[in-house]
C-alpha cells in the first residue's frame, strides 16, 4: 500500500503540472488538430518527460539547482527560443496564405515533426523546472525504496496526458477546417508564447 499510496503522489502532483497551458501542450493539440505525425509527436514527448522525471528522482534537480551557469542558461535560451516561436505564429496571423486541416496542407516530414517536439521540450526551461527540479526534489524526499513508485506514477501521469491532448484534437479536427480558426490558433498561441518568454526572462 504505501507505494500506491506514492505512485498516486507523483500520478496527481505531475497532472497537476502538466496540464498547465505551455509550449510543448500546445504544439501537441496543434499536431493533432493537424492530423500530423500524431503518434511521433506524442511518444517523443512521454519518452522526453520519462527521462527527464527519471534523472530529477535520482538527484540530478539537486545538482541544476546549485549551479547558477546551468539556471542561467537554460532562462535565457529557453526565453529566446520562445519568443521566436511567438512571433513566427503572430506572423502567421497576418500572412496571405493561411493553414488548414484539410488534406491541401503541407505535411513536414517525420524528421522535421522530431525535431520541432524536442526543440520545444527541450528548449523550454519550464520542462525542466517542472520534470527535474520540482518532481526531482518532492519525489527525493520519499524513501529510496518508494521513489521508483513516485517517478513511474508521473511518468504515468504523462502518458496519459499527451495521449489524451494529441488523440482527443484529432476529433476536433474538423471545427479547425476554415482558415479563419487556425488564425485564432495561431494569435493564442503566439501570445502565450510571448507571455511565457516574458516570464521566463524577468520572472
Amino acid at each position: 500500500m504505501p507505494y500506491l499510496s506514492t505512485f498516486f503522489n507523483g500520478l496527481a502532483l505531475c497532472f497537476g503540472l502538466i496540464v498547465a497551458i505551455g509550449s510543448q501542450n500546445a504544439h501537441v493539440l496543434r499536431m493533432g488538430l493537424k492530423r500530423e505525425h500524431v503518434g511521433l509527436t506524442v511518444a517523443a514527448c512521454i519518452l522526453i518527460d520519462a527521462a527527464l522525471i527519471g534523472l530529477g528522482v535520482a538527484g540530478v534537480g539537486s545538482l541544476v539547482q546549485s549551479s547558477p551557469l546551468l539556471l542561467g542558461a537554460a532562462r535565457w535560451g529557453g526565453a529566446a527560443f520562445l519568443l521566436w516561436y511567438g512571433l513566427r505564429s503572430w506572423r502567421a496571423v497576418f500572412a496571405d496564405a493561411a493553414l488548414t486541416a484539410g488534406p491541401a496542407t503541407v505535411r513536414s516530414s517525420a524528421r522535421q515533426a522530431l525535431a520541432s517536439v524536442i526543440a520545444l521540450s527541450l528548449l523550454n526551461p519550464h520542462v525542466y523546472l517542472d520534470t527535474v527540479v520540482l518532481l526531482g526534489a518532492i519525489g527525493g524526499n520519499f524513501a529510496p525504496q518508494e521513489r521508483p513508485a513516485f517517478a513511474l506514477g508521473a511518468m504515468s501521469a504523462s502518458a496519459l496526458w499527451f495521449c489524451a491532448l494529441g488523440y482527443g484534437a484529432t476529433r476536433l479536427s474538423g471545427l479547425f477546417a476554415r482558415p479563419a480558426a487556425w488564425k485564432w490558433i495561431d494569435a493564442i498561441t503566439g501570445t502565450m508564447m510571448l507571455a511565457l518568454s516574458a516570464s521566463v526572462a524577468f520572472g
